[in-house]
Parts: structure tokens; C-alpha cells; sequence
């Protein structure tokens, strides 16, 4: 995917039988999600949501010309993509989008290197970096001040002070 555009949600399943699809939304206002026009997926194709309402943990999605439960099976999977020029522009300090922190070089405070960010996580008590570290498996820490004390986009770096035990 070209570098100017943002997954914004994935329609992991279908509801009901009149083809709505179920979406997991990785923007902060999943309502915005019929304002922004259509939505790329990776294969070019592009999809308009005409509608998106709340559903427990995810959300349910009309899908302009999606209009039965077999085509909406047939999406699970899709990852659906905007323009980040569309975005808006971020006015506070310290506040990121999601995609401009995967891929970020992670480093210890002593500025030793630590891996890099693969995923920003939330499973529902704030935000996850997953690390994958030079050597062994990924891990998760919480993106607060305390562990995150800095991100630098000019460096592309995240500085972690990991919790005690988290590495041993």
C-alpha cells in the first residue's frame, strides 16, 4: 500500500442476511467513516459505507452495493484504506496516529537499540505497543508517559523504559 494511505477499519464478518458487514475500526470517531468517501482495499477495489452504527466491541456497516449476506462473507478480511490528506491534522502534543508509530525504531533510555514498534494494540484499557526486540519474541507495553517517555518522528524513534520483570 502506497505510504499515503491509512487502514481505517476491516470487515471481519458478515450480519444478518441483507449484506451488512461487521468492522473492526481503527480510527478514534468510526462515525467519520461515511464522510471520508470511499474506502480503498488493498486489491484496488474501492467500497462507501452508507452507514455505520454501534454493535457491542465492533461495528455493522452498510456497504454501497453489498446487498446480501454471501457477497458480505465473500469481504471478511478486506482492510479498507483512506487518504491520510483526509485525516485531520493532529493539534495536540503528544498524540499520534496509530501508522506513524508502526515501524518506529525502539530503543532503551541508555539509547541502546530495542527492536521496533510492529502494532498498536487496544483491548480496551488503553493503548498497546507491540515490540518486536532484536532477538526473541514480541511483547506488549503500555503506551503511557511512564513506559513511552518519548517519541521522536524526526528520528523515528520510541524511546521504552520497560517495567521490571517485562524483559527478564
Amino acid at each position: 500500500m502506497a505510504d499515503n494511505l491509512i487502514c481505517m477499519a476491516e470487515i471481519v464478518g458478515a450480519q444478518g442476511i441483507k449484506g451488512l458487514v461487521k468492522l473492526k475500526v481503527f480510527g478514534d470517531d468510526p462515525l467519520k467513516l461515511t464522510g471520508y468517501g470511499p474506502l480503498s482495499a488493498p486489491d484496488g477495489k474501492t467500497y462507501t459505507l452508507n452507514s455505520v452504527t454501534p454493535h457491542g466491541s465492533i461495528w455493522i456497516a452498510e456497504v454501497k452495493g453489498v446487498t446480501d449476506r454471501t457477497v458480505a462473507e465473500k469481504l471478511r478480511g478486506t482492510r479498507l484504506h483512506m487518504d491520510r490528506a483526509l485525516l485531520p491534522k493532529i493539534k495536540k502534543e503528544n498524540t499520534f496516529y496509530h501508522a506513524d508509530l508502526i515501524g518506529l525504531a525502539a530503543k532503551y533510555p541508555d539509547g541502546k537499540p530495542m527492536g521496533k514498534v510492529i502494532t498498536v494494540a487496544n483491548f480496551g484499557a488503553g493503548d498497546l505497543l507491540e515490540i518486536k526486540p532484536i532477538k526473541g519474541s514480541s511483547f506488549y507495553v503500555p503506551f503511557t508517559n511512564a513506559i513511552v517517555p518519548e517519541v521522536n518522528m524526526t528520528e523515528k524513534t520510541v524511546t521504552i523504559n520497560p517495567p521490571l520483570g517485562l524483559l527478564d
